[in-house]
């Protein structure tokens, strides 16, 4: 298999996983990009290896006390990273000021109600900072490791979940129970839903139920960006909601190109364990981005031109020197 196939290959399985659907004919974008003034949030190093709950809780403290406006972090089941529930507790418990995020939860990995609790608990308990974002996944040992149903993951399971969740947000009885199911979340119902997608047609389904996107981008090609942020607003105003919150994120390593980009692979080839090592080998190079500070404030000001709403960084390293370096990149940017 030539490098390109591999590649291509590659991608489309990693995109997938991270909660987003393989993208299908895109629209054509928008001759009128609507310029943002956009946020940054910083993804906790949740997938590094050798984490202790003292690198986690400086992380989520200093991700606080800087200029971010979110703190996000993701979800795998047959990984060593962090349970995202049990986070999302500890979490809420050491930040005070920033937002939140699932970057994402996949909802047919719980029962809905149950998911829905801890929810509206993390939102309760945060304040009410909790954005949820939400995909269906591609990782099957995620859905065996828990006996999920394969049928399930789909969009429709997500949105048949996701209406059983905002019931109970809603204070509704799913069942005949005494009293609903509680805590109330704090944010009148239920926290704001972001669906995980690259894709038109998942974006187009997701617009009857979500706030907005939780989307990632793998080459940093900010006219896919443009065009799939095209679909979204369309979608929106056809379904009579307001503009949507247009998020996506990357991969980021600071320093040296060349030693940068070797923090990348090394990342992703721990990450994507589930794909042939051959393949992430042929897309690392240009997956993610790697380089200076200078260079990242360049990237971050072609996505505000497209009228991005959030930039989510995603860390491949647990040093958390790299935090502080961004942080400054932030406050220029700013």
């Amino acid at each position: 298999m030539s490098q390109t196939v591999s590649r291509t290959c590659a991608m489309e399985v990693v995109v997938i996983a991270m909660g987003t659907m393989v993208p299908d004919a895109l629209a054509r974008p928008s001759p009128h990009a609507t310029i943002a003034v956009v946020q940054i949030g910083m993804t906790m190093p949740v997938m590094e290896p050798n984490l202790d709950a003292a690198t986690l809780k400086a992380w989520a403290r200093a991700i606080d006390a800087g200029p971010f406006a979110s703190l996000c972090w993701g979800e795998r089941i047959a990984f060593d990273n962090p349970d995202s529930l049990t986070l999302l507790g500890a979490l809420a418990a050491w930040t005070d000021r920033v937002r939140l995020v699932t970057t994402v939860l996949v909802p047919q990995l719980h029962d809905p109600v149950m998911l829905a609790k801890a929810l509206s608990t993390g939102d309760m308990l945060s304040g009410g900072r909790l954005t949820v974002g939400i995909g269906v996944g591609g990782r099957q040992e995620d859905y065996r490791a828990v006996g999920a149903d394969h049928a399930t993951q789909t969009m429709r399971g997500m949105a048949e979940r996701v209406a059983i969740m905002k019931r109970v947000w809603l204070g509704e009885k799913i069942t005949e129970s005494v009293v609903p199911v509680g805590p109330s979340p704090l944010q009148p119902g239920g926290p704001e839903l972001l669906v995980g997608a690259i894709g038109p047609k998942t974006v187009r389904s997701a617009a009857a139920w979500a706030d907005g996107l939780a989307g990632t981008t793998l080459d940093l090609d900010v006219d896919k960006q443009n065009e799939l942020f095209a679909v979204a607003r369309t979608a929106w105003a056809e379904a009579g909601k307001r503009k949507p919150h247009l998020a996506t994120s990357f991969w980021f390593a600071l320093g040296d190109a060349e030693d940068a980009r070797a923090q990348v692979h090394r990342h992703l080839r721990r990450y994507m364990n589930w794909i042939p090592a051959d393949h992430v080998d042929a897309m690392a190079p240009t997956t993610g981005w790697a380089g200076s500070e200078d260079e990242l404030l360049d990237v971050l000001s072609k996505f505000e031109d497209i009228g991005t709403d959030e930039v989510h960084l995603i860390p491949t390293s647990s040093n958390i020197d790299q935090l502080r370096r961004i942080a400054d990149v932030v406050k220029d940017f700013g």
